[in-house]
């Protein structure tokens, strides 16, 4: 891996917002590219000149311990957390396993990977750039299991840039509906009729708002934006 390029873990870098923020800061940074599965993390590896994969079950905390040794990062310029899942149901048909399912994912696995990995972070006093979502903001009917986890999601990254202001930057982009292979699934379990991708953000343009955080000068940061589609 280049010394002269900063370093940048993205997780969920596999695939959707995540593999767009790689292919936007490729060209910068020397990748490490997270997910679960080997064989996704490898091909998407491959695309990235001198990018390494770091897969792991961030659910589950000695597998992320154990992949956070064998990668032996000590210094780290960017963490992002692209990494997440859509679930839940109106409150009454909702159990608990699946808001800890769902919690699990998009807040758990993100304080745990962001603690373990602050030493390194502040060896470069680097930056966290969470991908949250519009629903972070707000809720509905049906939503209070994704929304309610994308709440606690910028509870931690308000806190984590308090704790951390003159050291670290912490970054929370809240995307409206983006077209990707999770959107594909929110509308077919809403039963929405045909899904028309045209409708939504894309992937790069999200990508392209976390590259503008990462790109202002150090002395300034982004803590907070929203990017949205046009038509809603």
């Amino acid at each position: 891996m280049s010394e002269q390029k900063p370093i940048a873990l993205i997780t969920g870098g596999s695939r959707g917002i995540g593999r767009a923020v790689a292919t936007e800061l490729a060209g910068t940074h020397d990748l490490i590219i997270g997910g679960r599965r080997e064989e996704t993390v490898a091909a998407a590896v491959n695309d990235f000149p001198g990018a390494r994969g770091f897969v792991a079950d961030l659910t589950d905390p000695q597998a992320t311990s154990a992949a956070l040794r064998a990668a032996g990062i000590e210094e780290l310029d960017v963490l992002i957390h692209s990494a997440g899942v859509f679930g839940g149901d109106r409150i009454c048909q909702t159990p608990r396993a699946e808001w800890e399912r769902v919690f699990s994912i998009n807040v758990f696995a993100v304080v745990d990977l962001t603690r373990q990995l602050l030493p390194a972070l502040r060896q470069r006093r680097g930056q966290v750039i969470t991908i949250n979502s519009g629903s972070g903001y707000r809720s509905g009917a049906g939503g209070g299991v994704y929304s309610g986890s994308k709440f606690a999601l910028r509870a931690f990254s308000d806190a984590l840039r308090e704790e951390e202001r003159g050291c670290l930057r912490v970054t929370s982009i809240h995307p409206g509906r983006v077209d990707t292979d999770m959107q594909v699934e929110i509308q077919r379990a809403k039963n929405t009729g045909e899904y028309d991708g045209s409708k939504y953000c894309s992937a790069k343009a999200v990508a392209q708002t976390v590259a503008l955080a990462v790109h202002l000068p150090p002395d300034s940061m982004i803590e907070e934006l929203s990017v949205r589609p046009v038509n809603g």
